[in-house]
């Protein structure tokens, strides 16, 4: 891709971006998001081949129609109370189109089905772009309106996307889907708390965004895109792959690891709530998730390939790991320790 082409695809993500987040009307909101999907579509389709113009188009059709949902939801409610403000919807019609609207974008249950195959037909670093960047404008769009909405309506799609994101991820062997399940599940994590403490689930993508950042930077680096490659990659940057290990037990949630954080702050939100039967549920269901992780782990390092004749080792590429790759990987492993002073800044 030209790269002039690429800075301006990059520029309007953030700009699109900084609209929704920034923005008090929904008008403007509904033009940050549009901003945001145009943008990343050339970067979705930029390998011309048949399975990334068939993942722009999912990714188009289904973005168009979650917009339109946020544009209906919102004059729906302007309708019915004069207010364009975001943090002014009122009108329980208006809350549960927007719900659908803002679970379509995200990617939560029941509305999941697009984002594994558009994960998996784009490039690693669009995936992560698609993982990371392009769930903010719609997580920041729930966060304002998080006191109007449904909280047994979320609390149901929350469990069901940590149960469909652990449950479906088993069986799958390309890394990108297997990321996208975790997504979902993490998403689940997200959800459950937004009604009751709307800055824990900022906390909690935050630092899913940094481990996720973590482990797709690891894997371009090692050029792994399925679970056979990942075996028999350990011998192209050993300590690399040893320091994925972590990371990806970290994504798990594992003490004492930084994704364990968010958990058990959720965990203990959800009991103050009088909510102990959820949080006992989506932890329980976080343990399917953690399997996947494991089987990743697994042949990050401690397997190996069989010794065939016509296997042949990969070259240990003497390259230095990048220093952004070393700064993600250290954060994702040790911030636990520090938890008090993030709950501080929160």
């Amino acid at each position: 891709m030209n790269p002039q082409a690429k800075l301006i695809f990059i520029i309007s993500l953030l700009l699109g971006t900084t609209i929704t987040i920034s923005s008090n009307h929904w008008v403007m909101a509904w033009t940050g998001l549009e901003i945001n999907t145009l943008a990343i579509l050339p970067l979705i389709s930029k390998s011309h081949h048949p399975r990334a113009i068939e993942a722009a188009t999912k990714y188009f059709l289904v973005q168009a129609a979650a917009s339109a949902l946020v544009l209906f939801a919102s004059m729906t409610n302007a309708w019915h109370t004069g207010q364009w403000d975001i943090t002014q919807l009122s009108h329980p019609v208006s809350c549960l189109i927007l719900t659908s609207a803002i679970a379509m974008k995200l990617g939560l249950v029941p509305f999941h089905f697009w984002f594994p195959e558009v994960l998996q037909g784009s490039p690693l670093m669009t995936g992560l772009i698609l993982a990371t960047a392009m769930k903010l404008p719609p997580i920041a769009l729930l966060y304002m309106t998080s006191p109007s909405l449904n909280p047994t309506l979320l609390t149901t799609m929350a469990i069901l996307s940590t149960a469909l994101g652990g449950w479906m991820g088993l069986n799958q062997t390309q890394i990108r889907k297997i990321l996208a399940f975790s997504s979902i599940s993490h998403l689940g994590w997200m959800t459950v708390v937004i009604s009751y403490n709307p800055k824990l689930t900022l906390l909690n993508f935050y630092l899913y965004a940094l481990m996720t950042t973590a482990v797709f930077l690891t894997m371009n680096t090692i050029k792994t895109l399925k679970l056979s490659s990942l075996m028999t990659a350990w011998t192209k940057t050993p300590s690399l792959n040893a320091m994925l290990l972590l990371t990806l037990l970290s994504l798990a949630g594992l003490p004492p690891l930084t994704g364990f954080l968010p958990k058990w702050l959720i965990i203990q939100e959800l009991t103050k709530q009088d909510m102990a039967p959820t949080a006992t549920i989506i932890s329980l269901l976080s343990l399917l998730g953690l399997f996947f992780y494991l089987r990743l782990a697994y042949c990050t390092t401690i397997t190996l390939p069989p010794h065939t004749t016509n296997h042949m080792k990969q070259w240990h590429t003497h390259k230095p790991t990048p220093i952004s790759i070393a700064i993600l990987t250290t954060m994702s492993i040790a911030l636990l320790p520090i938890a008090p002073m993030i709950l501080t800044i929160i």
